[in-house]
């Protein structure tokens, strides 16, 4: 009994060590390489590399127009399938019975997660560009508006891309929620949407934005979707419009034109540059602050989930 016992520790032991050891390496392998970026990008960022459009064949300058348009990207991707995420969740989780449809759903949803993004940039091409692009097209006889490459359609292909990951951590956040709650105010007389409106959204927050953080990481970096889907080679210009009324104008997102998108700079300096020694600065530069860009928004929404579960322990 002593002996089995004893194994069973230094079995134990060896595993809790082992793991410990794969996370050090792995921790040295990712800081080695953040290392690495960060030493080699950061003599080129300056206030012109941030907000100066590339020059002389992508050579100089900066990457102003490409960190405009890989926000703007982002946050049409968000507002595509935030709502749609959480209310599909919303409805698997309170509303779907357990039935062997339901089921496959719910199957397909995690399988979904680990599509190649490649795949994702082919069905936005077909599906979005040439079917709904073009169908719009010949309603509307707008010509070719609709019916190529555009903001639009990039978007909404990294909104079905990280939509998975919405779903299934909104799920887990529904589904971490007591049902004492849910039978408290039930018992007071709330129907079923007044409680997951009123107890069970509210209090699924903090892992909502978790999905929220994991798809940003996700999408911002993204190339292999957006390579299809509008992202341009050259664009000086802001995709933006100026929406008037009377002297006052409002610049907003103009998602029916193309973007310049940090990911897709990177990949074109690394493989189409005509003097890749010259720009490998700037793909460390580009990489630096995509990396900042990430993280940054990462730390916002970390700290509004840190906000939210505050709130949640007061009440």
């Amino acid at each position: 009994m002593t002996f089995s016992k004893t194994n069973k520790d230094i079995k134990s032991l060896l595993f809790v060590n082992l793991v410990r050891v794969l996370f050090f390496i792995l921790l040295g392998v990712l800081m080695l390489i953040i290392s690495k970026i960060f030493i080699e990008g950061i003599g080129v960022i300056n206030f012109q590399f941030l907000f100066d459009e590339p020059k002389n064949n992508m050579t100089s300058g900066g990457i102003g127009p490409a960190i405009f348009g890989t926000l703007a990207v982002t946050i049409l991707m968000l507002l595509f399938s935030l709502p749609l995420g959480i209310c599909t969740a919303v409805y698997l989780s309170e509303y779907a019975k357990d039935t062997l449809l339901n089921r496959i759903i719910r199957a397909s949803i995690n399988n979904l997660a680990g599509v190649p993004s490649i795949v994702y940039g082919l069905f936005g091409l077909g599906f979005f560009v040439l079917f709904i692009g073009k169908n719009i097209d010949s309603v509307l006889k707008s010509g070719l508006l609709f019916g190529q490459p555009v903001m639009l359609w990039a978007a909404s292909t990294l909104a079905i891309l990280v939509l998975p990951i919405i779903v299934v951590s909104t799920q887990e956040a529904l589904n971490s929620v007591p049902k004492s709650h849910r039978d408290a105010a039930y018992g007071l007389g709330a129907t079923k949407w007044q409680v997951i409106k009123s107890v069970v959204l509210p209090e699924a927050k903090s892992g909502i934005l978790t999905g929220t953080i994991l798809a940003v990481s996700r999408g911002i970096g993204e190339t292999a979707p957006i390579l299809f889907l509008g992202a341009a080679f050259y664009l000086p210009n802001l995709p933006i419009v100026y929406l008037c009324f009377g002297d006052f104008c409002l610049p907003m997102i103009n998602p029916a034109e193309q973007f310049m998108h940090i990911s897709y700079h990177i990949f074109i300096l690394a493989t189409q540059s005509s003097n890749p020694t010259v720009t490998l600065p700037l793909q460390y530069g580009s990489a630096l602050v995509l990396i900042g860009l990430t993280l940054f928004s990462n730390i916002i929404a970390i700290y509004f989930r840190y906000k939210f579960r505050k709130t949640e322990r007061k009440g």
